[in-house]
């Protein structure tokens, strides 16, 4: 109770609607923690009294059902059944993980149902309303992921306070609860936690911390994760289920089971109950009354069977812990402690193979291996609450997957010749402490431009990994008036376009604002004769209403003045500005301490001039790429929404450019039919009438749309075939040079590319001429997705080729050629491929003629064809 206090205890009606939530969302189950006045921390008791419950969904006809309700009926009708959604979350519909789903719908709904039947269970136990909410997500959630939950938590009108790990709520709850134990001394514990559809292990570093605001406080900071995301209980209970599947078959020839589904379902339930009996005993009797056509099923399942049909799970055991180890950067030998948590570290097999991979004398079982998130979340929901004071416990989480930035810019050859050059600068490394800001700056643009924001190096995951992982492209940013800033002040010293990231206590990246930055030496006068009126200038925010703005702006003029450039003359990568800030108040201090002894010699330096900074904001434009939109927070709601946004892109320049009056005049009065509907019949219409409407409405400005979004595409996808066509080009002449007695290709593969490259720049010319000739309202000839395919059919070209270069093999030792002759044919190759042929041949010590110029043309192609990605 010491540890959370209400605010206000003496004003009844202030304290009510003060209770926070957390959400444990597991793949099976949840669980539901409340604090509220007089109640601190208290796990939320279901309709049955349980204190978790199944994350299910009934659909059955009007009536949706939640919980063990629904568990009961996706025994009965498993077809209405919805489980084990989570892992659809942000995904697309080609995704592998998708596919192993039988039913097709947008996982966020069943998601914000799941939460809103959720709150209601808390508003229940709490007698209360209940909005703010702290929610439980998997560690490896990526973007998409993350986004997904938040845009199901608006549609149950829920306010997430913050998305934690699952892992850093555990470990939140193991640090609160041994507040006492926690001293400067670093104490570094790993908990493994194998959940029913995951496993995650995690190593987490305990101390106390100086803070400036609350002096010493307790820190856990998250240093290694390793993850499996099909290692669980639900896979063995599969094997155990189709182990039933087979004693039911062998015992009923006549029959198969696997036709059930109802069936299916029954055998799956019986397993679950079968795993956690086998857990304590060596062997145990599955039954179950009339299975299959009244037949009763009845066998008996010893533990040594069950952990031979999951040995290769078994096997998966270590490797969580051995990812979390090299991610971290340490050894077993530096960990103190390793806990178990979650319902599956209950299995003894699962126990035995860890305790051996840890080298441990015992492992922890001090947590409540099912509560322990569901706690440590709601403990951060009271902290974040501004109802209840908490005892400080400072948290930094990890990013567990690398973001960069990518752009691309033209450069200047050593011939004078213009080349386009493809540039990376890592943005958050892999395991990043968060939250934080960050700051790249672009010192060499003075025109609109646009770059990329994707996930960095993921050789990490393995490939179901990056299968199930989705689009590595998370966002294309496109500025503008950056032309028109450089132009206004033409007088200023430009300080480059700087884009301030954040990455907030969710782990969802944004972009708060882009600006660009001038700089210009003013002239000194006395401080009552400053008269600079520039709303940007440091002056003018130090007055009144200003104070915020000042903050904001002195934290971007710290960040201004030590920027850590990454590549000199190009991008600069700058951390937090608060931590630069502290950094240059440490200076600064140290600076006046010895500024005492040398008075003197201070007094004769000549006075640095004064400068005068100026900001402009550069306008953003967000094109998402890993994401599917959100979908209709309800059906009625997006009818109504179509119908708003038909009837107003009607009238928009672009839609009226492609389209005829009669078209607009025919689609804005059926738009109006529709409207009319909604108005007096809509408020009692059937799900299946909603969405027949909404289908109508979409199928009714189908084409209008069509025209309008090819056009949108037209301008970045005939650039990246251009690019295409003209680094293929450049390849095609390097590959040619080669001299005969070193060619590794054939006349015919070279003729091949050269015959696929006229024949796509004929389609090109070809296609934009017909295009041309047609009037904007009719069908387009030329087609995002056409560009697309010939983009890919060239590029597949040249990768064969590259390929056989990789795999070609070099001249016997004695038919090397003389280093004279060699030096004397290098100059044969473009400038292009023979300088960035270099690095490597020094690395690899790469002594042939023919392995320079492959090293050369792979390097021409990979650094300058893939900067204009469809």
């Amino acid at each position: 109770i010491s540890m959370i206090h209400p605010l206000f205890p003496d004003s009844a009606e202030k304290l009510n609607a003060l209770a926070v939530m957390s959400v444990d969302l597991g793949s099976e189950s949840m669980k539901i923690a409340i604090v509220k006045p007089g109640v601190p921390m208290e796990i939320v008791l279901n309709k049955e009294s349980q204190r978790k419950t199944p994350v299910t969904v009934a659909l059955k006809e009007n009536e949706r059902l939640f919980g063990d309700s629904a568990m009961g009926m996706s025994i009965k009708n498993p077809k209405i059944a919805l489980r084990y959604f989570q892992d659809l979350l942000g995904k697309h519909i080609d995704n592998p993980q998708v596919t192993l789903y039988r039913w097709l719908t947008d996982s966020k709904e069943i998601l914000a149902m799941v939460l809103n039947y959720s709150r209601g269970l808390a508003e229940e136990f709490a007698e209360q309303p209940v909005k703010d909410a702290v929610i439980t997500v998997p560690v490896y959630f990526n973007q998409a992921e993350r986004r997904a939950v938040l845009h199901a938590a608006q549609m149950a009108d829920l306010k997430v306070l913050q998305l934690i790990n699952d892992n850093t709520a555990v470990a939140l709850n193991y640090g609160v609860f041994r507040r006492k134990d926690i001293n400067a001394t670093v104490q570094n514990i790993m908990f493994y936690d194998m959940g029913a559809g995951n496993t995650v292990c995690t190593i987490v570093t305990y101390q106390t911390v100086k803070t400036k605001d609350s002096g010493t406080q307790p820190q856990l900071q998250i240093r290694g994760v390793g993850f499996d995301r099909t290692l669980g209980g639900l896979e063995m209970e599969y094997r155990l289920r189709d182990y039933l599947v087979k004693l039911f078959n062998k015992q009923q020839p006549s029959k198969d089971v696997r036709q059930n589904l109802r069936a299916m379902a029954k055998l799956l339930k019986e397993a679950n109950r079968l795993k956690t009996i086998l857990s304590a005993n060596a062997d145990h009797v599955a039954q179950i009354e009339g299975l299959l056509d009244d037949v009763d099923f009845k066998a008996k399942v010893s533990r040594q069977e069950f952990e031979d049909l999951c040995s290769d799970l078994f096997q998966r055991v270590p490797g969580p812990v051995l990812q979390a180890l090299s991610s971290a950067e340490m050894n077993l030998d530096e960990i103190d402690q390793v806990i178990l948590v979650g319902g599956a570290t209950r299995v003894p097999k699962v126990q035995e193979v860890l305790l051996k991979a840890v080298d441990k004398d015992e492992l922890g079982k001090n947590i409540n291996a099912d509560e322990a998130a569901a706690m440590g979340a709601v403990y951060q929901a009271a902290a974040l609450s501004k109802a209840f004071k908490v005892k400080p416990f400072i948290v930094r989480d990890a990013a567990i997957f690398p973001i960069q930035v990518e752009f691309t810019r033209e450069v200047e050859e050593e011939d004078k010749s213009k080349s386009l050059k493809h540039n990376k600068r890592i943005l958050f490394q892999r395991m990043a402490p968060y939250p934080q800001r960050k700051v790249i700056t672009f010192n060499r643009y003075t025109d609109d431009f646009e770059f990329c924001v994707n996930y960095g190096d993921l050789a990490f995951l393995s490939q179901d990994d990056l299968q199930a992982f989705g689009s590595l492209n998370l966002t294309t940013v496109k500025l503008r008036g950056v032309g028109d800033s450089f132009r206004k002040h033409l007088d200023y010293e430009s300080k480059g376009i700087k884009a301030h990231f954040n990455m907030d206590e969710s782990g969802v990246l944004s972009l708060d604002r882009v600006e660009s930055v001038f700089e210009t030496v003013v002239e000194d006068k006395p401080e009552e004769e400053s008269t600079l009126t520039s709303k940007y200038t440091l002056k003018s925010t130090l007055s009144g209403s200003c104070v915020p703005l000042f903050k904001i702006f002195v934290a971007s003029v710290m960040v201004l003045q030590i920027d850590l450039f990454i590549y000199p003359g190009v991008a600069s990568l700058t951390q937090d500005p608060k931590e630069k800030e502290e950094s240059g108040k440490e200076e600064e201090m140290s600076k006046s301490r010895g500024d005492s002894t040398d008075t003197k010699m201070e007094e004769k330096k000549p006075k640095v001039p004064k400068k005068q900074k100026l900001v402009d904001e550069i306008s953003v434009e967000l094109d998402v790429r890993d994401v599917l939109d959100l979908l209709e927070e309800e059906l009625k709601s997006s009818v109504k929404n179509d119908l708003y946004s038909s009837q107003d892109k009607l009238y928009q320049e672009e839609y009226q450019f492609v389209s005829t009056e009669e078209q607009r005049e025919e689609i804005s009065r059926k738009l109006s039919e529709a409207s009319n509907w909604m108005e007096e019949e809509g408020y009692r219409a059937t799900t299946k009438e909603l969405k027949e409407k909404l289908s109508e409405l979409k199928k009714l400005c189908r084409s209008l749309f069509f025209r309008v979004e090819e056009r949108r595409k037209w301008p970045d996808r005939l650039n990246a075939l251009e690019n295409l066509l003209n680094h293929s080009t450049i390849f095609l002449k390097g590959a040619r040079m080669i001299p005969e007695a070193d060619q590794i290709f054939t006349e015919v593969e070279l003729s091949t590319l050269e015959k696929a490259i006229s024949e796509t720049v004929t389609w090109k010319n070809e296609t934009l001429a017909e295009q041309n000739k047609l009037p904007p309202t009719e069908k387009p000839t030329l087609l995002s997705k056409d560009i697309e395919l010939k983009i890919a059919a060239l590029d597949r070209e040249v990768q064969y080729l590259l390929n056989k270069a990789k795999f070609a093999k070099p001249r016997p030792k004695k038919e090397r050629i003389p280093q004279k002759l060699i030096q004397a044919r290098m100059p044969q190759l473009p400038p292009t491929a023979r300088r960035l042929s270099l690095p490597r041949r020094r690395k690899e010590k790469v002594r042939h003629t023919q392995d320079r110029q492959v090293l050369g043309l792979t390097y021409l192609y990979d650094h300058l064809l893939h900067i204009s990605p469809p």
